[in-house]
């Protein structure tokens, strides 16, 4: 992201085989309001920019126009956010002036970031030098982004009443399975960046269920993330619903709470178990899996947060849990560019989408409540599925445990060029 602004993305050849079939293609697009694939050439790119940016570095903020991010906000009530942070931070600026109310960040994000910039160079070696290890160092690197970003999305917070404007960081993924050890990391992580619109994102394991509960009871509030089933998304509910109750609060509106719910990964796995089973009422539901059980899961969502248990915790001030789609960005480019993003969009959720969703949706997304639509349908689809003998407890778990893996690499993986550079900064250093 430094030192550029959003580009739209040329639509990807399959990796490898042939295209599928229409039918196929037909399936996927099953719930999208809009069947036009993304076609924009360069030309049009260069004659109609999405979004341009004068020098941050002048101060001279950005030109922009009214785009898609607004009316997604101002006609359904959906937030936008943003999945990836960088330096410099200031690259956010024109994000925030076309329609972007929050940002995403995790270890795969930082890694990326850090070992393919020069920008933290600077700070990175001020830290060795003062006899930080490299793990200190990262926290360091990754606290100052988000102190930064905070700041430039706190006047929307402040708009909102602390709705939105959030910005998120990831406990260490190494805590994945250690329940007390999260609730610290949050408690600590809370206290160093010290503002008031971070959320402490949490993964969704079992293990840290009940690190949820404790976290929101000490008032910190949350990203819970790593979601990919229904059962674990109604946990995740109830933790945050227990949390709240045993705050012991009078004042419950500054302890917020969203859900994220991981989306096109789900087709990624279900369409290759499709595969396998061949069958042509098989293949027909491949495309369908993700958006169908999101749409159950704000079902879900409707139900819990309502009610005498509910309404007792908004005399307090409480807010929803809302639901956050995640991993919107389409892994099959035979599929729709926008088709975890249209299809469920709706009051009091958020959207938060890496650069191919987000600007794939300012070109040619459509803004219209969908969430709810065809809801009988997404069900159909969920039990069809489990009939094939698709087991949703058995594939969340099974992307629970991918992402979670994914993370901890990208994790370790920085840590040790980390180690190396600082390693070799002292030894120059010793010359």
């Amino acid at each position: 992201m430094a030192g550029t602004v959003p580009k739209l993305a040329a639509p990807r050849p399959a990796a490898a085989g042939p295209l599928p079939s229409q039918p196929l293609r037909s399936a996927a697009l099953a719930f999208a309001p809009s069947a036009r694939r993304f076609r924009v050439s360069l030309a049009a790119r260069a004659r109609s920019p999405v979004i341009a940016m004068a020098s941050a570095k002048e101060g001279n903020g950005a030109v922009t126009k009214r785009t898609t991010l607004h009316d997604l906000y101002e006609q359904q009530g959906q937030s936008p956010w943003y999945d990836n942070l960088c330096r410099p931070v200031t690259d956010l600026l024109p994000y925030i002036a076309n329609g972007v109310r929050g940002v995403t960040s995790n270890p795969t994000i930082f890694q990326k970031a850090i070992s393919s910039s020069n920008a933290y160079d600077g700070q990175f070696k001020e830290l060795i030098s003062a006899g930080k290890d490299a793990e200190s160092a990262y926290w360091e690197l990754v606290i100052k982004d988000i102190q930064d970003a905070c700041k430039l999305f706190e006047p929307i917070y402040d708009e909102t009443d602390g709705a939105d404007g959030y910005v998120s960081v990831e406990v260490s993924p190494r805590l994945a399975n250690d329940t007390q050890g999260t609730v610290e990391a949050a408690k600590w992580l809370h206290k160093v960046v010290n503002r008031p619109n971070v959320y402490i994102k949490i993964p969704a394991t079992a293990e840290c269920v009940p690190s949820i509960k404790e976290v929101i009871a000490n008032g910190i509030s949350v990203n819970v993330t790593l979601i990919f089933s229904v059962a674990r998304y109604e946990a995740v509910i109830d933790a945050y619903l227990d949390g709240l109750e045993a705050s012991g609060l009078s004042d419950l509106s500054r302890v917020t709470s969203v859900a994220s719910f991981f989306v096109s990964r789900v087709d990624s796995l279900i369409d290759k178990m499709l595969e396998k089973i061949g069958t042509p009422e098989a293949l027909a539901l491949r495309g369908k899996a993700a958006v169908a059980q999101a749409k159950i899961a704000n079902q879900l969502y409707l139900k819990k947060f309502s009610g005498p248990r509910w309404e007792a915790l908004v005399k307090k001030g409480a807010k929803k849990q809302r639901l956050l789609w995640a991993s919107t960005s389409v892994k099959n480019p035979a599929y729709l560019d926008t088709l975890y993003v249209d299809p469920l969009i709706g009051p009091d959720t958020v959207s938060t989408m890496p650069d191919q969703a987000l600007d794939a949706f300012i070109d040619h997304g459509t803004v219209a409540r969908t969430i709810d639509a065809n809801v009988s349908e997404a069900e159909g689809i969920y039990s069809a599925l489990e009939k094939l003998g698709i087991d949703w407890e058995e594939v969340g778990k099974q992307l629970e445990h991918e992402g979670v893996s994914s993370f901890k690499g990208s994790f370790d993986s920085l840590l040790t060029s980390l180690e190396e550079k600082g390693n070799a900064l002292k030894t120059a250093a010793n010359l």
